[in-house]
């Protein structure tokens, strides 16, 4: 780093440096985006502004009308985008400009492909805002000032994007930020005010203050001119128009506006590329007035599950922005909603705190979970194709709403996919109204295994009965399926049941004389289970019992009703979480031939060394970690070699 006077020059963090290099090579075809994006930039800063004037209304100086303007020099070869709005100061530059702020960065990072297309999607989820500068600019020159600092507190920022970057101390007079794009010189057609014109037109009609363009003035028809006017002409003050809409699109009749425009609001406010999956718009009249616009993103952002990611929706008083990620506004579990809540009845100096506590508020927050829960129920209903869609994006995040909303646990239960052995494929299609609508007559449970894969779901020895009977499982391999199930117990009525855990109980689906049976085969090898017991001790095993589960294999383990799964306690730990070690059940099929070979072995020593390579086994097909892998392979070796030599 270089430094002299108030003047530095500093390197790029190296994550800015990768996604300015990826952003110009993936972005280049949609490259107009880039004014859409200084635009929201501006938008945002002023609205800012507009909000801590609230308090202190010498923010606005001597001038409290927000707006922003779009202007280009076709000498000097450069657009300048300027707003009036909070602007920055040296700290706040450096902050932002010279890093990028995003705690999900590295995940980011580390999510690119190399391919174009699917990194360009990336980029769009990202939210770049500036950066955007350098897909037609080779240099880019902010200027900023924050309101309420003296003239002298002006910041300059510039740089080639190419790795460094100057901060600079400089006087000026109005506060805001402008922002002058060095175009690159094949980029004269964003030199021409009709071009410019037409993307602010396209992009940002609806931002809500306005966009402002140099009047346009034509010359007068040949052999009208005068030196007079010519002259007036050079001496007026230019004249600015105004460009847009500047209406906010919430508060205009949902039938006055296309699709289009919905979707050029919602990348406004979510600074996504691509349009969204669904909207809801609604107004809200009575005793607690607002209005509330709210979005369904295509795609999930990289940093969904990133535990320092910001999430909410924008929350506005009578049209004036309060507050980014209000998330008082939408459960956790909803938090990829993106939108605008505008209250006609909140106070304008409305914080975080008095969110908290605000029973309009939480009126508002029930509404809303209510409108996306209803556009999800009719989008699985009618279209079916684009919630599957939807689901492969955010069905890992749905599964967190059972645990998180209780007053709306079956309607979201209802929303819930999963894998199932009734079809061949891995994908989560199969509802719990699906499942129940399949159930054999007398079932009244839905089953279900956890499990750290589809091939180990699909694969386990607990579900040999279930095959045998053709009763349904569902297969839930997602990390949060724990979560889940161990918050949803039942749905409509019917028990959500483990395939893993207690006593099977198939109710009328196991006739009695089945039942009959299974208790004569437990009594006649009682003596192969104590056998079995005391070889594997009480420090290994809490029981061993005759299995009814297995049709195929010759053990399993399972845990009781009310045990942690062997899975779920696998995932604490490897999350550096403290998780009680839960003893297993060890159940054995006494119609397997090594479980028969094992009843009639007479060597004690050879009995105990088979013995546990039944559990170890078991233990391993149901994903576990073997305590002692050496003394396992050790026994194995010496089982395989004593029967090489017979």
């Amino acid at each position: 780093m270089t430094v002299e006077a108030h003047k530095e020059t500093l390197d790029f963090q190296a994550e800015v440096s990768q996604v300015l290099n990826l952003m110009i090579r993936s972005l280049y075809s949609n490259k107009e985006i880039f004014l859409r994006e200084l635009i929201s930039n501006a938008s945002d800063a002023a609205e800012k502004l507009r909000f801590e004037a609230l308090t202190d209304e010498a923010l606005f100086e001597d001038d409290p009308e927000p707006k922003i303007r779009v202007a280009f020099d076709k000498e000097k070869r450069t657009v300048t985008i300027s707003d009036n709005g909070i602007g920055m100061n040296r700290q706040e530059v450096t902050d932002t400009i010279g890093t990028i702020a995003n705690s999900g960065t590295k995940q980011f990072i580390e999510a690119l492909t190399g391919d174009q297309s699917k990194d360009s999607q990336l980029i769009g989820q990202f939210g770049v805002g500036f950066y955007s500068s350098f897909i037609v600019a080779d240099k880019v020159t902010l200027i900023t000032r924050r309101a309420g600092l003296g003239a002298e507190h002006g910041v300059s920022w510039e740089s080639d994007g190419k790795g460094t970057y100057t901060l600079e101390t400089v006087d000026k007079p109005t506060r805001g930020t402008d922002v002058i794009l060095h175009l690159n010189e094949d980029e004269s057609e964003f030199l021409e005010s009709y071009r410019l014109r037409s993307v602010i037109n396209k992009f940002s009609d609806h931002v809500a203050m306005p966009i402002e363009m140099l009047k346009e003035v034509y010359p007068a028809p040949p052999g009208e001119e005068s030196e007079e006017a010519e002259q007036e002409t050079k001496d007026a003050a230019p004249e600015y128009e105004v460009v847009n809409k500047g209406a906010a699109l919430w508060m205009r009749p949902k039938s006055e506006i296309s699709d289009e425009e919905y979707a050029d609001f919602y990348k406004h406010v979510s600074h996504d590329f691509e349009e969204p999956l669904a909207h809801a718009h609604n107004r809200v009249e009575g005793t607690n007035e607002y209005s509330s616009l709210l979005y369904i993103p295509k795609r999930a952002p990289f940093d969904l599950w990133d535990r320092d990611q910001k999430h909410g929706i924008k929350l506005y008083v009578r049209r004036v922005f309060i507050m980014d990620e209000a998330d008082k506004l939408m459960p956790h579990y909803l938090r990829f909603v993106k939108g605008i809540v505008d209250s006609d009845d909140l106070p304008l100096n409305v914080s975080r705190e008095i969110l908290q506590h605000s029973r309009k508020i939480d009126s508002i927050r029930t509404a809303n979970i209510k409108r996306i829960l209803s556009l999800l129920e009719k989008m699985a209903k009618k279209e079916p194709e684009k919630y599957t869609e939807f689901w492969g994006q955010f069905g890992q995040v749905m599964k967190e709403g059972p645990g998180e909303d209780m007053a709306n646990k079956e309607l979201v239960s209802g929303l819930l996919r999963f894998a199932s052995t009734h079809n061949e494929g891995d994908e989560q299609t199969t509802s719990l109204d699906a499942y129940i609508e399949r159930m054999k007559e007398g079932q009244d449970k839905i089953y279900y295994i956890t499990a750290d894969s589809m091939p180990a779901a699909r694969h386990s020895p607990h579900l040999e009965v279930f095959r045998k009977k053709g009763i349904e499982v569902l297969l839930m391999v997602d990390r949060v399926d724990e979560w889940l199930v161990s918050h949803l117990m039942e749905y409509k009525g019917k028990k959500i049941q483990s395939v893993a855990k207690g006593e099977l109980d198939l109710g009328e689906l196991e006739d009695q004389e089945e039942k009959k049976v299974h208790e004569e085969v437990a009594k006649e090898h009682a003596g192969l289970i104590e056998r079995l017991k005391n070889v594997l001790g009480d420090d290994v095993v809490k029981e061993v019992r005759v299995s009814s589960r297995l049709t195929d294999s010759p053990a399993c383990l399972v845990v009781e009703d009310n045990d942690m799964s062997a899975n779920l306690e696998r995932l604490l730990k490897s999350v550096g979480q403290e998780a009680p070690s839960t003893k297993p059940i060890m159940e054995i099929n006494v119609d397997h031939p090594l479980v028969t070979y094992l009843d009639n072995e007479p060597d004690e020593e050879r009995f105990a060394d088979l013995s546990k390579v039944l559990f170890d086994q078991a233990l391993l097909a149901e994903g576990g970690q073997l305590k002692d892998p050496a003394g396992f392979v050790s026994r194995l070796n010496g089982i395989m070699l004593q029967f090489a030599k017979q």
